[in-house]
């Protein structure tokens, strides 16, 4: 087991100085919905700093949701009602999830289920097997770990708890392990279902079939709302233009060292926005 460090940001892609529009990475972003509004918002206002087009679609014509992100956020596309396949086919990533209704129940008084969002989670996994695929929080609580084995490249976000619900394993168990042979089952889960790993944690750990990282910049700042939003949008708008296991780790690292440098400032009072707002920062001294 490895140690990610920055070392690795050697190997990130970095725009071009005559690059132009477009050249820079398309993603688009799936999730939204009347109940978890502002997961879109910390994956979108992420991902928009990094990559040059990111394209938005909802589960349903929602016009809410959209009048507040636009009201908000000025840096995507949003995808026109039954366009989502044509924006998916010239994406360069998808990530899929942030603020998507889990579950089997019906959310309360919005007409909202997790039913609706696994239905879509499979559709747009069969139809699109070959793109790069980041699935996070709604979809990654709904959908069946044999869909994973299915997919050309993939990384899924769980904390432990979804780790353990996806994988039909044991919760009491696995709370038991010692770190070291919870990476061991994280790559053995890996390489079962063909896909990476980011299990998020105090030391966070991402594994492939081969290898395994763990992480241990952040704080306990981090444990607010919102954080594995930003981390999703960060590693999806990452993965664009980079191998998606290097984009995971440098996503995981990034994130984590952007809550450090707020926590000297402000301690662990920050919040997901402000975790968006110093990323950029936190990249660019890593680049240079």
């Amino acid at each position: 087991m490895e140690k990610i460090n920055k070392g690795l940001f050697k190997q990130l892609y970095l725009p071009p100085k005559q690059s132009h529009k477009s050249q820079n990475g398309k993603l688009t972003i799936i999730g939204g919905s009347k109940l978890f509004h502002g997961a879109s918002f910390w994956a979108l206002k992420t991902a928009s700093r990094i990559v040059d087009m990111v394209f938005y679609a909802t589960v349903e014509e929602n016009k809410q949701l959209i009048k507040d992100l636009k009201s908000q956020l000025y840096d995507f596309i949003l995808i026109p009602r039954g366009k989502t396949a044509y924006y998916l086919d010239q994406s360069d990533a998808v990530l899929i999830g942030p603020g998507l209704v889990r579950g089997g129940r019906q959310a309360t008084g919005t007409g909202e289920s997790g039913r609706q969002t696994k239905k879509l989670t499979k559709k747009v996994l069969t139809d699109f097997p070959d793109k790069k695929w980041i699935i996070d929080a709604g979809s990654l609580q709904v959908m069946e770990k044999e869909w994973l084995a299915k997919l050309d490249q993939v990384v899924i976000t769980p904390h432990l708890k979804e780790f353990v619900v996806l994988f039909d394993l044991d919760f009491a168990k696995i709370k038991g392990l010692k770190f070291e042979e919870l990476a061991g089952l994280v790559k053995s889960q890996a390489e079962k279902y063909n896909c990476l790993i980011v299990l998020k944690g105090v030391k966070d750990l991402v594994c492939s079939a081969e290898r395994c990282f763990f992480n241990t910049t952040g704080n306990q700042g981090m444990t607010k709302g919102g954080s594995g939003d930003v981390l999703a949008g960060l590693i999806a708008g990452l993965s664009c233009k980079n191998d998606l296991f290097l984009a995971a780790r440098a996503g995981v690292y990034l994130n984590g060292l952007a809550g450090d440098q707020l926590y000297k400032s402000r301690g662990p009072f920050y919040n997901a926005s402000d975790l968006c707002d110093q990323l950029p920062k936190t990249l660019w001294k890593l680049l240079k």
